[in-house]
């Protein structure tokens, strides 16, 4: 096991950034000097469970985030320090309900079945002004304003910072984009083993607001920031391949798109738990603006709202843009890097078991032609996801019981919470009733 001691000596490190991602997809951390970070790699970092967001009481003993460090990472921009993820421990046993461990039980039942699943992340971001009201580029006014050039360069200083930090990271990034919406972008890096990724899409979401920060700018993922204006994706590209990761299992280009039995299968599960993978794809009130929302200035959300699948056509759930994976369009920016990936394993290793059939690809354009074809809805609220994942009882017992207690009771509380408001329009619609 690597020392993070000789890590941070290696390159002049002189704090630790010991982290933890908790159920609401926040980060938790300590920063660690250099001369105690021995003796926190051996024991872990000591936190009080209830201050974080994990179903815990003050009357609970201290939980310890015990580094990994195959998982550090220099800070880019401020060297001197190093992000690492941490695995949760109390009393010497894994906190269960932690999103990192939830995430490397699902790998571990894959690993099982002689199964490594690859995945990959676009994760879409707004820059805007630091009152988060507007978009930070006032000239960025184009109805339909994707792959702008003169948009893109103008924010050239923070993307290019980024991309520059991602290769020297080297996660292999290769295409920097405008995305649909004004103020809107995506950076593509290259996939990787499902916890490698989720520790680097935790690491990015990171990154992209500190980077931005530093040239006077706010980033978000938030889903649906404006109404009139296309919400933050997180796409996934999922596949399974040989336990040495050289075979892709999922290709097969004798077959169907390009996709064997098996990533059938494993199709079959994602699509066959699609409303109770909601609660983790798309798991905030405002997640539901995005994934069933009206035409947008762009002319089209970019979204699905079905539970449907194709084969390159992006108006549908999932879509095969090439042999050997899949894309899941369903997540969005406010998706736990770590519940995203341990939910889509969950139900594709379901779907596995159960040889599950994807039913007929739809080779249709559902913003358009959708009204034709009966295909399931997706949740309307985030009430209704909360609720499906409630009942399901194979996703509820592979991610575990005492993380789905916990989650379940976090969301049931945000649901409770937003429903407590009383709006605006409530006040216009129903004062002089």
């Amino acid at each position: 096991m690597t020392k993070l001691s000789s890590f941070a000596k290696d390159r002049g490190v002189r704090y630790f950034l010991i982290s933890f991602t908790d159920l609401r997809g926040v980060q938790r951390s300590k920063l660690v000097p250099l001369a105690a970070i021995d003796g926190m790699q051996k024991d872990g970092a000591g936190f009080a469970g209830f201050a974080t967001h994990l179903d815990m009481t003050p009357a609970d003993p201290d939980l310890f985030a015990v580094p990994d460090p195959a998982s550090a990472m220099q800070l880019p921009w401020r060297p001197e320090v190093a992000w690492v993820a941490a695995d949760l421990y109390m009393d010497g046993t894994p906190v269960e309900q932690a999103p990192r461990w939830v995430l490397k039980r699902q790998i571990a039942a894959a690993a099982q079945q002689k199964l490594l699943m690859k995945s990959g992340v676009e994760a879409e971001y707004h820059l805007i002004d630091p009152s988060g009201e507007a978009i930070s580029d006032p000239r960025d006014l184009d109805a339909k304003p994707c792959y702008d050039q003169a948009a893109l360069m103008r924010r050239f200083d923070v993307i290019a910072e980024i991309c520059d930090a991602m290769l020297g990271l080297g996660w292999g990034p290769y295409q920097n984009d405008h995305e649909d919406a004004n103020g809107q972008f995506e950076m593509n890096w290259h996939y990787a083993e499902a916890l490698t990724t989720a520790d680097r899409h935790a690491f990015f979401r990171f990154m992209v607001k500190s980077i931005a920060e530093k040239h006077g700018l706010r980033a978000t993922f938030m889903p649906k920031p404006f109404t009139d204006l296309t919400g933050n994706g997180c796409h996934l590209h999922v596949s399974l391949w040989s336990p040495d990761g050289k075979k892709n299992l999922f290709e097969d280009k004798k077959h169907e798109l390009g996709l064997s039995k098996l990533a059938h299968h494993f199709l079959g599960g994602v699509l066959a738990h699609a409303e109770a993978l909601c609660a983790l794809t798309n798991p905030t009130v405002n997640s539901y603006k995005r994934i069933n929302a009206p035409v947008t200035a762009s002319g089209a959300t970019w979204s699905p709202n079905t539970v449907t699948w194709a084969g390159n056509n992006r108006t549908h759930m999932v879509r095969i843009p090439d042999p050997g994976r899949f894309e899941l369009r369903l997540a969005d920016g406010a998706a736990n890097p770590y519940l995203l990936q341990a939910g889509v394993l969950a139900a594709g290793l379901d779907g596995l078991a159960r040889q599950s059939d994807p039913g007929k690809r739809l080779d249709i354009d559902m913003y358009a032609e959708g009204y034709k074809v009966k295909a399931r809805p997706l949740p309307r609220y985030l009430l209704d996801a909360i609720r499906a994942f409630g009942k399901n009882k194979t996703m509820t017992a592979a991610l575990g019981p005492d993380f789905t207690k916990a989650y379940l009771k976090l969301k049931t509380h945000e649901w409770d919470d937003f429903a407590r408001h009383l709006t605006a329009w409530e006040r216009e619609q129903t004062l002089d009733c």
